[in-house]
């Protein structure tokens, strides 16, 4: 195999098959990227079994061939070598030589034949959103997913497809995130589970245009994403997710409408006094016109009132207040309507329409007060 493309091409290509290359393994091939030149276009793939990532590069094939390198050491040599014209060439089975300018480097390859290669998956059932809805959708729901394994599901978030709406949840046990997106085509009902860590990788990959489309293909073990020129299949998690409907609720007894901004900041001011880790809530007293925020520790106490819109009933309840900011942080409205029901049940923060909703459940302040 020989192949000369350029180091800007190279680089991005590496930067995102490397999102799939496994940190810890014991099988020394699933640390390789695999440089496939052996049809007329050049393509480099990843994967670790879970996650898969191939993407295409320009470049010229003057020898076909296929060679699987180290990713941690092709990636660093790709990075550091000159703004120039890169060629890698094989020599043998077990080495690559990487050329450019006056840099050469020698390094040891593995046989192409030895890589997991992506599993085909048939492109008959799939729905297309833009880049721009897709990258919103995991900003905006990807942080209430469950950091440890202790849950699987936890771990991941709901993709739910009913007739023209495409519904995503993510659950931690502590609050709930859901957005719903209004699809162009009406699809057949489908429910999957995605795990966090690809939604998380996609995010970073994908650019984000509102003009360029992601085609999301199922079967019933996978779930494949491909846009620009690049493929992404996941392994999706097994089981049946939570049943979030029995979860949400329309009655209140307490309704408030206040500025996001000024909340958010409000939030975000008292937190100054909360050391990391740890877990004071936020005091939150709610009456005609006003709503004030306490909060004391160690450090020292803070209380600031902002103006609000109340309906119903005044009530005083508690939050950890990084849900309440990693919520209000994706909302785009200028105004947000939060629905309450007693100083022991959910908050929920929801439009009209229920685009989003966001469920926090209260924590008990009793000693903080």
């Amino acid at each position: 195999m020989k192949i000369i493309c350029t180091k800007s091409n190279l680089a991005k290509g590496v930067s995102i098959v490397s999102k799939a290359v496994p940190s810890k393994t014991t099988m020394p091939i699933l640390e390789c990227i695999l440089i496939d030149a052996s049809t007329d276009i050049i393509r480099l793939t990843a994967n670790d079994m879970e996650l898969g990532i191939e993407t295409s590069i320009d470049g010229e094939i003057i020898e076909r061939g296929i060679i699987a390198l180290n990713a941690r050491i092709f990636s660093e040599i790709v990075r550091k070598l000159p703004d120039s014209e890169i060629v890698i060439e094989t020599q043998g089975e077990n080495q690559a030589l990487i050329t450019c300018e006056k840099a050469k480097f020698n390094i040891a390859a593995q046989p192409g034949d030895d890589f997991s290669y992506l599993p085909v998956v048939e492109k008959d059932d799939f729905i297309t959103v833009s880049e721009f809805t897709l990258k919103e959708v995991i900003r905006q729901t990807i942080f209430s997913i469950a950091d440890s394994d202790t849950n699987k599901m936890m771990t991941g978030e709901l993709f739910e497809i009913g007739e023209n709406i495409l519904k995503v949840v993510s659950l931690d046990g502590h609050r709930i995130s859901i957005r719903k997106i209004e699809l162009k085509y009406s699809y057949s009902p489908k429910k999957v589970i995605v795990p966090g860590k690809t939604l998380q990788e996609i995010s970073k990959i994908i650019g984000g245009e509102a003009g360029a489309d992601v085609d999301i293909s199922f079967t019933k073990n996978h779930i494949v994403f491909e846009f620009d020129r690049t493929v992404v299949v996941s392994r999706l998690i097994e089981g049946e997710y939570f049943r979030i409907d029995q979860m949400l609720s329309s009655d209140y007894e307490t309704k408030v409408r206040i500025n996001k901004r000024e909340l958010l900041d409000c939030i975000d001011r008292a937190t100054l006094l909360i050391k990391e880790g740890d877990k004071k809530p936020i005091i939150i007293d709610i009456k005609d016109e006003s709503m004030e925020f306490k909060i004391k520790s160690q450090i020292g106490s803070m209380d600031e009132e902002i103006f609000c819109m109340k309906e119903g009933k005044d009530l005083l309840i508690g939050f950890n207040p990084k849900f309440l900011i990693d919520a209000l942080r994706v909302i785009d409205d200028e105004e947000v309507d939060l629905y309450f029901m007693n100083a022991k049940a959910p908050c929920f923060i929801k439009d009209e329409e229920q685009r989003y909703i966001y469920l926090i459940l209260p924590v008990n302040f009793n000693a903080a007060v």
